[in-house]
């Protein structure tokens, strides 16, 4: 499992120029089943995405094709989790 830090660059102005193919990106990981759930970093500072059932080199090669992240719009940090703990509801992400 994974989060996924996309952190505004000095370049964050650039963002409505690359935000439909970023949406688009963001579509394709939740179509694969690798997205679980993406949503803004506040203030404003950028966004945040947690994923599951992906390599990390996977995880990686897929993030490196967010426009955003080629653009440099966003700087992108991927940190693994090993869950070992989880509510009924999330158990899935056990296995």
């Amino acid at each position: 499992m994974f989060i996924v830090l996309l952190r505004f660059s000095a370049h964050q102005a650039d963002a409505g120029r690359f935000m439909e193919g970023h949406n688009a990106w963001l579509k394709r990981g939740f179509d694969d089943q690798v997205f679980l759930l993406a949503g803004s970093l506040q203030p404003k500072l950028g966004g945040a995405i947690v994923a599951h059932g992906s390599s990390l080199q996977e995880l990686q090669q897929r993030v490196n094709d967010d426009p955003f992240v080629v653009a440099d719009v966003v700087t992108a940090e991927i940190m693994q989790i090993t869950p070992s703990k989880a509510s009924e509801q999330m158990a899935f992400l056990l296995r």
